[in-house]
């Protein structure tokens, strides 16, 4: 716990530390580093487990893989079309990154590395920059006529293709602090009543016994943590996919 005397240091389990002595200090491997392997490896193994039994009458894991599987793709293909079947392992890819990053720093001595700004920002640049070349390839220099939509008055051309860039380029920062903003909010407030408890509970026994109220809130915020990490791992997928949307049919 962050309880130090009177005070709580909510902010302190952000902070970055170097793992794996020198070699990571060197190299500056973190932590969060370290969680996103532990990450990836999580569902390289889910996946492996799940796609490997291929029963008829699938199992715990093959239902779950094959559940996210379906969900990701009905949601791609519903937002993009038939052509978004083609980036269906991106969207796929991204949304279990971010959903295992929100979940796993629920465990104790874990780290959710998506309530660092750095990495939300860093996943949505990428989806900023995929939606661009798409769109490029796709169509081209017609892509700019994206920022002046057709049969819009010319005279408005200087009021609304600015408007259009900058919402355009407003994208990857609206992904990344969403994200970001929800984890740190929820892991603050997880930290502080957790901190509460401890407090109270070195009051003796009155202290004990009101204890008990922050450790029932925060048993709740637990819960709401998990539907919020899925939430937001959703929220991100689904505004790639429009984003797609967009890129793929020019509107």
């Amino acid at each position: 716990m962050a309880a130090e005397g009177s005070s709580i240091d909510a902010l302190g389990q952000f902070e970055l530390v170097p793992v794996f002595g020198r070699i990571g200090a060197s190299v500056g491997f973190t932590q969060s580093s370290a969680h996103m392997l532990l990450v990836v490896g999580l569902i390289t193994l889910l996946l492996m487990a799940g796609i490997g039994a291929r029963a008829v009458i699938p199992g715990r894991l093959q239902a779950l893989t094959e559940s996210l599987y379906e969900f990701i793709q009905d949601m791609v293909v519903s937002q993009v079309g038939e052509e978004g079947k083609r980036y269906f392992p991106f969207v796929f890819t991204l949304f279990m990154f971010i959903l295992f990053g929100n979940l796993i720093g629920l465990f104790p001595f874990a780290f959710t590395f998506t309530s660092h700004i750095a990495v939300t920002f860093a996943l949505a640049a990428i989806v900023f920059v995929l939606i661009t070349v798409v769109a490029l390839r796709l169509h081209g220099l017609k892509f700019f006529g994206y920022f002046f939509p057709e049969g819009a008055p010319l005279w408005l051309a200087p009021i609304i293709i600015p408007v259009e860039i900058v919402s355009y380029l407003s994208r990857p920062v609206s992904l990344s602090i969403r994200l970001f903003a929800n984890m740190v909010a929820g892991h603050v407030m997880l930290q502080v009543f957790a901190s509460f408890i401890v407090m109270l509970g070195g009051l003796g026994l009155i202290g004990k016994i009101v204890a008990v109220g922050p450790l029932a809130l925060n048993v709740v915020l637990i819960g709401f943590e998990i539907l919020v990490g899925f939430l937001q791992a959703y929220v991100f997928a689904i505004l790639t996919s429009i984003y797609l949307h967009d890129a793929v049919h020019l509107h």
